[in-house]
């Protein structure tokens, strides 16, 4: 949905823009002149503005204090985070006594980190500062904990909502989504206790005059996610009934929150189910909230409205304006989607929230509105457009808004209700996530934070949307995710798996092709070879095939080496751009052809779906990041600096004949990556595909040719490692070499070239890694265990970047395990190609015997802490189940554990060095992940490690063309980084021309400059 559709508000009954301006102005002066009734949360925003410093610094520590479990760490954090900030300003600036009582707090815990350094002063710090630093910040943070929930237990929440009986309340028991069936069953109990100790307190006969309770559909099942729909809808539906029909019985609403797009269809399925039960038809209190923000707005209440009307019974709709907005931008960016789910000005989320609720308003007998926000504007318009339509309340988060209602219901007498949204949970744990939502919605511009902002004119609170709207329709606030890297080159385009549509139809069209055969065999200048027949199987059945191969023989190998040495010369010279405008019609071939390659990858590769479309986008970024490099390095020499009457330029040409070695783990990505960049700098290239995938190599070398890339620079050649060895690295027109795999293979390369080789081949090598992740007690554990689980598992571990070993603070440790464990058994092991699989195959049969051989190697000097039990039919393929093991030493894994197995090791917090240390004794250097929420533990661990990519508070897989160029040092590989800005200088050779410009006599720069 455009803005354009949303103008019309305009035009609609209600609508005044003047006077919607007047009644917003009154209560804007209103609100500014009851700072008295100002929220304590209200008065902290005022005092310490998120995008300043020091509201930065304390929205950090409210977000990580509460839950680090040990002092130490709590020290390192607080030493860190109160250092430096200027809290003296703050120090009695605020009208709360509260936000002053905290600022005192924070200024003596500064004031002692001040001299830390200090002479002396570290002893007494040991003695008597950090505690009382720790006892100071904690009893701020606490006082700040108790304003954002507004209570521990329910029961305590019933009491405190009937000492103020001005509003109605919805009650929250808020938290982390559910991770483990576990945490999922917890909260299950937590909404159905919360429901059943409300009764005898919904009173009224008007159920929306009493007390309601939301529900977090997320927190309900482990898997609450687009590829898990059959799953979570089924799930979500019976515990949802479960709940309503007690809400039923306690005479209260029962309402579904909203959460991120990518679930909207899910919940929607969920609500239906249970909204269209008989038994609940006398019921009218199953209500659901929709988000403003999203472009689907507007259709989803018109799909509601339909539904009540259906069932003839009210749904209670709460509108708002959304909190997921940066996260939202962000995965749409990531999965390089076709446009946002979510409008991209404020602005526009205003008129999109101003049309829903007129239509919301114009069905009185479909929908009760709740109409949810702190927007003075918003508020005028809503009691303008409902002067015809009364039967609504307004809602409010607790601890904000309180100042704009108690005008709005003790002075201006609207008798309009609200509904205060009231987060019930132990605060240690409800703080630090509401902190974080709070920072991700980008809410410093909100109505609640500028209110009280001297700096900021009641015009500028009060300003129309709809005007706003009308002059930034055609300026978009941030670029398309397609044109995320500006000028440079085009974002690879994704599927949005979230959509019911697109996902049946790749599913359809992946269906269609499950039966199809390929052949592949050497391509000499586009040219079959014939020869001896190998069938390929499906490595999760190997009873299916999926095509044939025939392998090159010796001959064969040295017309590949003539007519790409034959080649070189005209390719050398041909324009950059011609070589450029090649890989980017190769870039669009590959997306059209997309669906093929997915279904090549998942049934020879053994990837899945998911896994398949990020492999094509990979390939597709590859060749659209080296041809812009290519032009950039090759599309005119460098004028370097030198004496007057000289000229000296730097030119770049391709090395000859490159020999591009992939692996089969990314069949697609690497395989297309290596030839591109090789390509790109005017080499030609032999493509020497990995044996398991060669299938999917022949169709990528066929849309290569197709694209434009001549048949003899692109000779395609399916050979064993042995006649690689014996044939082509000794030959010498090879130019240079560019390998992934493992690195015993590298060096075998090598030495290959080195023993048989006079002069010095360029060899580029990505090989593997003994991969960590190091998490320290600041870690959020969710975050934690969902990132080591997608490192660990993804791909069944078969990635370089694979995490291998998780080093665990010993004060987390337990919890972690237990998590971990939970959400493994959560994972799907099966058929690749159905989308709901987590993990796929093994690549074949002859990877299994040395991970079976590790882990019994492991039984006598390590713990087996879970394995995942493999379902039933799953014999025909070569499967090993995900496991979690406990070692003591890093120095146990002597060899790369390339598959699903996750190794744990507790540590102190004193031993971090001693863990840097291990990794480096490891002599690899690929990929290494860090979880803190201090930054001098991430800097002493990126500056000790010798790793190539470090991923801080995320997974460690995944690295983006152009973005996260990737590559190890040491047995991980020799550099430069794939991806990167300096790839293609090493596929190339470098020329300096010097000329002598004054050799004619005279110098006419000289001569010039004398003249003037």
């Amino acid at each position: 949905m455009h803005f354009a559709p949303l103008l019309n508000i305009s035009a609609l009954n209600g609508y005044d823009p003047a006077s919607i301006s007047e009644c917003a102005r009154t209560l804007a002066i209103a609100v500014r002149e009851r700072k008295h009734h100002q929220s304590v949360i209200e008065a902290f925003l005022e005092e310490y503005q998120l995008a300043s410093h020091e509201g930065i610094v304390l929205m950090g520590i409210a977000e990580a204090l509460l839950r680090i479990p040990d002092s130490s760490t709590q020290d390192l954090f607080l030493q860190e985070k109160l250092a430096g900030v200027d809290w003296q300003s703050h120090l009695q600036h605020s009208d709360s006594p509260l936000v002053n009582l905290a600022t005192r707090a924070l200024l003596f815990a500064g004031d002692f980190e001040a001299h830390y350094e200090s002479p002396g002063f570290e002893q007494l710090l040991s003695r008597m500062g950090a505690p009382l630093i720790r006892a100071a910040v904690k009893q701020a943070m606490q006082h700040l904990a108790l304003q954002f929930v507004f209570a521990e237990s329910i029961q305590q929440a019933v009491q405190r909502s009937e000492q103020d009986p001005l509003f109605r309340y919805s009650f929250d028991m808020l938290g982390e989504a559910a991770l483990t069936q576990a945490d999922a069953e917890r909260y299950f109990e937590i909404y159905r206790s919360a429901i059943n100790a409300l009764v005898g307190h919904a009173v009224s006969a008007d159920i929306y005059a009493n007390p309601g309770i939301s529900v977090k559909l997320s927190a309900l099942c482990p898997r609450y996610e687009p590829l898990q729909h059959v799953r979570a809808v089924k799930e979500l539906s019976d515990k949802l009934l479960v709940l309503a029909q007690a809400a039923r019985a306690a005479n209260i609403t029962l309402t579904v929150d909203a959460e991120e797009s990518e679930r909207l269809d899910m919940s929607l399925d969920v609500f239906a189910a249970v909204f269209n039960r008989p038994d609940l038809d006398d019921w009218p209190g199953l209500g659901f909230a929709v988000q403003a923000y999203q472009k689907r707005a507007l259709p989803v209440i018109r799909w509601l409205a339909k539904l009540a009307e259906g069932r003839r019974r009210k749904i209670p709709l709460r509108l708002v304006k959304g909190a997921y907005w940066d996260s939202e931008i962000k995965r749409a960016q990531e999965n390089g989607l076709s446009d946002y789910p979510v409008f991209t000005r404020k602005s526009a989320t205003d008129v999109s929230y101003l049309a829903c609720a007129q239509f919301i308003l114009s069905k009185p007998d479909a929908l009760y509105p709740q109409f949810a926000s702190h927007n003075a504007h918003t508020v005028a318009a809503i009691h303008q457009l409902g002067q015809q339509h009364p039967g609504y309340e307004f809602q409010r988060l607790h601890g904000m808004g309180e100042s704009l209602y108690r005008e709005i219901i003790e002075v201006q007498n609207w008798q309009t209700p609200c509904r205060v949204y009231a987060p019930v949970g132990a605060y240690h744990e409800l703080l630090p996530y509401l902190v974080r939502r709070l920072l991700e919605n980008g809410a410093n511009t909100s109505f609640i934070n500028q209110i009280s902002r001297q700096d900021i004119s009641v015009d500028e609170l009060i300003s129309d949307p709809v005007a706003a709207v009308r002059v930034s329709i055609n300026q978009p606030l941030i670029v398309l995710p397609r044109n995320l890297f500006g000028e440079q080159r085009v974002n690879s385009s994704g599927l949005n798996l979230a959509d019911p549509e697109q996902l049946e139809s790749l599913q359809q069209n992946l269906d269609a092709l499950a039966d199809k055969q390929w052949t592949a065999t050497p391509l000499i200048n586009g040219s079959s070879r014939s020869g001896k027949e190998r069938l390929i199987v499906n490595p999760y059945d190997n009873r299916l095939t999926v095509g044939s191969v025939i392998f090159a023989e010796p001959a064969v190998i040295g017309e590949a080496l003539s007519e790409a040495s034959q080649a070189f010369a005209d390719w050398r010279l041909s324009p950059v751009a011609k070589r450029a405008e090649y890989l980017k019609q190769a870039a669009d071939l590959l997306e059209l052809n997309r669906v093929e390659l997915v279904s090549l990858c998942v049934r020879e590769g053994g990837r899945t779906i998911k896994d398949a479309l990020a492999e094509v986008r990979e390939a597709v970024d590859f060749c659209r990041y080296y041809a812009q490099s290519a032009l950039d390095l090759f599309g005119r020499p460098i004028s370097l600096p030198g004496p007057t009457g000289e000229e000296n330029w730097l030119y770049h040409y391709g090395r000859g004949v490159y020999v591009c070695i992939s692996p089969w783990n990314f069949p697609i990505a690497i395989f297309i990556g290596q030839i591109a960049a090789a390509l790109a700098a005017g080499n030609t290239v032999i493509a020497k595909p990995a044996s398991q995938t060669v299938l999917i190599a022949m169709r990528c070398i066929q849309l290569l040719h197709q694209a434009g890339i001549p048949e003899s620079v692109l000779q395609f050649l399916p050979i064993s490692g042995s006649l690689l060895g014996e044939h082509l690295l000794p030959d010498p027109r090879v130019a240079g070499v560019v390998f992934t795999g493992s690195t015993k293979t590298a060096q075998f390369i090598n030495l290959q070239l080195a023993q048989h080789r006079q002069d010095i081949v360029p060899l580029i090598a990505e090989t593997g890694g003994q991969n960590v992740m190091i998490a320290d007690s600041s870690a959020l554990l969710e975050q934690l265990v969902q990132d080591a689980i997608v490192s660990a598992f993804n791909s069944a571990g078969q990635r370089c970047s694979a995490l291998r070993t998780l080093f665990v603070q010993e004060e987390i440790a337990d919890k972690t395990i237990a998590m971990l464990i939970g959400a493994m058994q959560e994972l799907t092991v099966g058929n690749p190609g159905l989308y709901q699989t987590d993990i796929g195959p093994i690549i074949d049969h002859a990877a299994l015997p040395p991970l079976t051989a590790h882990l019994e190697a492991m039984k006598g000097e390590a713990q087996l802490l879970y394995q995942l039990p493999l379902p039933d039919g799953l014999e025909q393929g070569s499967f090993f189940p995900p496991s979690l093991i406990e070692i003591q030493s890093l120095a146990q894994l002597t060899n790369e554990v390339f598959g699903p197995v996750l190794h744990l090791i507790r540590y102190r917090e004193p031993e971090l060095d001693q863990v840097i240390a291990a990794v480096n004794a490891t002599g690899y250097g690929l990929t290494l992940g860090i979880h803190t929420r201090i930054d001098a533990t991430f800097n002493a661990i990126r500056q000790g490690v010798k790793v190539g990519n470090i991923y801080v508070n995320r997974n460690m897989i995944g690295a983006v063309v152009g973005v996260q160029p990737f590559g190890g040092t040491g047995l991980s590989g020799t550099g430069p980084k794939a991806g990167g800005p300096d790839y293609l200088r090493r596929f190339a050779i470098e020329q300096t021309v010097t000329t002598n410009t004054a050799a004619l006599g005279g110098n006419i720069g000289l001569l010039a400059q004398d003249l003037r």
